[in-house]
């Protein structure tokens, strides 16, 4: 019998039970997320920071697993070069409802990066696995920081410090925030 816990799949990785009570409407919002230089990486990088996540593709598997659980589909992108992301940016801005990303090596100087999402016109999270603000002997603190991120002024929400669960988080926010016809003080479409 299963709990209404987070379920262990073969990977480590958790499988979610249905989350659609923390919803207002029964709308598919599409959320895109997004990973920066350096994500590839992931599983390979400090554990203290990063956690025991076995790579990007861990990653994305558990930010569509729970992003289906609520009723919310995501769609996935990394890449290590900034142009890159700045031309899926710009194709899917018609079509995504809001953005989760995670700057990685761009965060301090990605200024192109942040005027793309900006000009969506649609919400963007912040997310970093580190609290990019602590000193670096802080538990979740890099070991080259504090940084200051170029995003966080213009992002609607930030989730750091909280490894992958920053990315549930802001899947979470942002699906519970575009149920809600005031978000932003806009009326969303149903």
């Amino acid at each position: 019998m299963q709990s209404e816990s987070a379920i262990k799949k073969g990977n480590g990785m958790a499988t979610f039970p249905s989350a659609l009570g923390f919803r207002r409407s029964k709308r598919e919002h599409r959320i895109v997320v997004i990973d920066g230089p350096n994500m590839s990486n992931l599983g390979a990088r400090n554990k203290r920071v990063y956690g025991t996540i076995g790579s990007l593709s861990d990653l994305q598997d558990f930010c569509k697993d729970f992003a289906s659980a609520l009723g919310v589909s995501v769609t996935a992108f990394a890449s290590n070069f900034e142009g890159a992301i700045l031309e899926f940016i710009h194709e899917s801005a018609e079509s995504a409802d809001a953005y989760v990303i995670n700057p990685a090596g761009l965060t301090e100087f990605g200024v192109a990066t942040k005027h793309a999402l900006t000009e969506t016109g649609k919400p963007f999270v912040e997310v970093h696995f580190a609290n990019i603000v602590a000193p670096p002997t802080a538990p979740r603190g890099l070991p080259i920081g504090p940084w200051r991120s170029e995003f966080s002024a213009s992002a609607t929400a930030v989730m750091m410090g909280m490894r992958e669960y920053s990315y549930a988080a802001a899947i979470l926010a942002l699906a519970m925030a575009l149920d809600d016809t005031n978000f932003l003080g806009a009326e969303a479409s149903t």
